[in-house]
């Protein structure tokens, strides 16, 4: 049985202006212990996608399938999806995790609250302690109050906050934006750390230099859809989608070509293209890349894109 397995997953939003498509027909699957990297430009649907994985979207209509452990989220009620897996087998790093502490309230208070709102009755202290340990800060970190902390340890803390109940599926969004160099390092090596003890993460990023060094798999999301899925080694070495190409030709090197970027805007997901949805930016463009492309299957998964119709 896969550990987490979506199909078919699609989000859209209400909005003044017409419904939002901002993630649509999402597939991939994970094996326990793998985690996968999703990566893409700003507002091209990876938060929606995580938040619709933890159910955790207002205002928002989700279709599709998600089954984590062989039960499907979406077709469970509200309260027994937060009673069984919510922060206890799936819990969630959120975007700007250092404004997410209450600023009137030590961080002990707010580690009781999460326990309190999922019903613990064990031993409080000593699994909040323990999370405090899994991310390296003192337990006098407890005592304080969020603004008496760095950006660093408020990270910490969150990151902390999404372990405290030992879930086996972690959805981290931007866990290192914002951050120095080397707090940023700090949060990659405890990432690792929690991923060789059996924890599985989706780590969401600008970062494509992170998810090489954590992610078993990588989704390149574009338009609210993923254009190319398959594993780390995959997309870094063999490229398949255009768009794939570009951010990865984008990033700096010490040595060689000057970075490339793509020229152009993504698409509005208020009227998605019935089309390809790189085409207007895409380089490579052919005549067939005036039709939605279907998922071409590669060797570890597949990339929508026409340029594939026969290769593969």
């Amino acid at each position: 049985m896969k550990f987490l397995i979506v199909k078919g997953l699609s989000a859209k939003y209400s909005s003044s202006k017409g419904p939002v498509y901002a993630v649509d027909d999402v597939d991939f699957e994970l094996e326990s212990g793998e985690s996968i990297g999703i990566a893409g430009e700003s507002a091209c649907g990876k938060s929606t996608l995580g938040l619709s994985l933890i159910r955790m979207l207002s205002g928002a209509t989700t279709q599709g399938e998600i089954q984590f452990e062989g039960d499907s989220i979406l077709q469970m009620n509200e309260s027994d999806f937060d009673k069984q897996l919510r922060w206890k087998k799936i819990s969630m790093v959120f975007q700007g995790a250092m404004n997410s502490l209450d600023p009137v309230f030590t961080i002990n208070e707010q580690f009781l609250e999460i326990l309190k709102q999922h019903s613990f009755d064990g031993n409080a202290e000593k699994l909040i302690l323990d999370a405090m340990n899994s991310v390296c800060l003192d337990e006098n970190v407890l005592k304080k109050y969020p603004h008496e902390l760095s950006g660093g340890m408020k990270q910490r803390v969150i990151i902390a906050m999404a372990l405290l109940l030992k879930p086996k599926f972690v959805i981290a969004d931007e866990p290192t934006t914002a951050l120095d160099v080397l707090i940023q390092a700090q949060i990659i090596n405890l990432l690792k750390s929690l991923k060789k003890d059996g924890m599985s993460f989706m780590l969401i990023t600008h970062d494509l230099a992170v998810l090489s060094e954590i992610a078993d798999k990588v989704g390149i999301m574009y338009g609210g859809q993923l254009v190319e899925f398959g594993s780390s080694e995959q997309i870094y070495k063999n490229p398949k989608h255009p768009y794939t190409q570009g951010l990865l030709e984008s990033i700096p090197k010490l040595q060689g070509d000057t970075p490339k970027y793509i020229k152009g805007i993504p698409p509005s997901l208020l009227d998605p293209p019935t089309q390809c949805r790189f085409i207007e930016r895409c380089p490579l463009a052919i005549e067939k890349c005036k039709e939605l492309p279907p998922k071409f299957k590669t060797e570890t998964g597949y990339v929508r894109c026409w340029l594939y119709e026969d290769k593969l």
